[in-house]
């Protein structure tokens, strides 16, 4: 029973994605079941930013405040991202080829997707810094706010996607994520101290709320990738690409942030997304079969999370 009770403390990630696929297929699969998971399904959707702003309470709570500054390698990795979105808008437009450029747009929806909320949750768990990359997410959502009303439409010509839009989206994204969560953290590292050092004494608490998310957004992953009306080799690579694109935005990251003392902020905070975010953008405003593609990140991203959890968690250090 102990050992089991490890495994789960130890793989929580992959657990969670497990639970996910395996609920999700029991409620769709199972006739009798299907009208139970038609009326749940959504309802847990909506429990997605209530965790999250729970896990970042949590985490904000222990949270060192005279380490909440700007770093160098935080403007020089938004830098990257949207070098990166701007090279793959360039060959989108090079291609006539629609399956091409259907591939092109999952790349697309993969790098310019800001990072996860959630990552403050695994860099504490690496032993990062949390504060250093709560100010990167700021600083990425306010990039995000300006690169997609301008990179969105040069992909779709008919991306209907003001600035104004994009900028209240981001706005009420951050407020909702990061802005209340943290309000709430310094309210009760100054009225409430006995609340914080009991948070203290649950380190694990914030990562089982994400896994039960990843349980969440795995049943939305599995939907996409179950009723996508594509080819088999396109569904290859929409799965393919997503993998490579998580290890080289992790590694670049990582590679960048060494240079500055902070190699596992920097790697998460380039290489782990807000996978939600780009589902929803691609099926409002690009082709909807490329949202195939942040849903399969999601499951690379994690896999990696959750073998950095166990290097770190067996030999105490990160070799990558």
């Amino acid at each position: 029973m102990m050992n089991f009770v490890k495994f789960l403390k130890t793989w929580s990630l992959l657990v969670g994605l497990a639970v996910g696929t395996v609920v999700y297929l029991l409620f769709t699969e199972i006739a009798p079941l299907a009208p139970i998971g038609e009326f749940v399904g959504p309802l847990l959707v909506t429990v997605l930013p209530v965790n999250v702003f729970l896990m970042l309470y949590i985490t904000f709570c222990k949270m060192r405040m005279d380490d909440m500054r700007p770093r160098r390698w935080h403007f020089i990795l938004q830098g990257i991202r949207v070098l990166l979105s701007f090279l793959v808008v360039l060959l989108i437009n090079l291609t006539s080829d629609p399956t091409m450029k259907l591939l092109l747009e999952g790349v697309f929806i993969c790098v310019i997707c800001p990072t996860a909320a959630a990552a403050p949750v695994i860099v504490e768990k690496l032993g990062g810094s949390i504060s250093s990359l709560t100010v990167y997410l700021f600083l990425a959502n306010a990039v995000t706010s300006v690169i997609i009303p301008l990179f969105f439409p040069m992909v779709e010509k008919d991306a209907d996607i003001s600035f104004l839009m994009a900028f209240l989206m981001v706005l009420r994204k951050v407020l909702m994520v990061l802005v209340i969560p943290l309000c709430c953290a310094l309210l009760t590292r100054r009225f409430w101290p006995a609340m914080v050092r009991l948070l203290k004494t649950k380190p694990n608490l914030s990562i089982y709320i994400w896994s039960i998310n990843l349980s969440i957004i795995m049943g939305i992953t599995m939907k996409s990738l179950l009723h996508a009306p594509v080819s088999g080799w396109v569904l290859t690579m929409l799965c393919i690409i997503p993998l490579v694109l998580s290890v080289f935005q992790f590694s670049l990251g990582k590679a960048v942030g060494r240079h500055y003392g902070d190699s596992i902020g920097a790697g998460q905070a380039l290489g782990q997304k807000n996978t939600v975010v780009g589902i929803w953008l691609t099926i409002s405003f690009l082709n909807p079969y490329a949202a195939i593609a942040p849903c399969v990140y999601v499951i690379w991203q994690n896999i990696i999370n959750a073998l950095q959890l166990w290097y770190k968690q067996k030999y105490g250090y990160l070799k990558w």
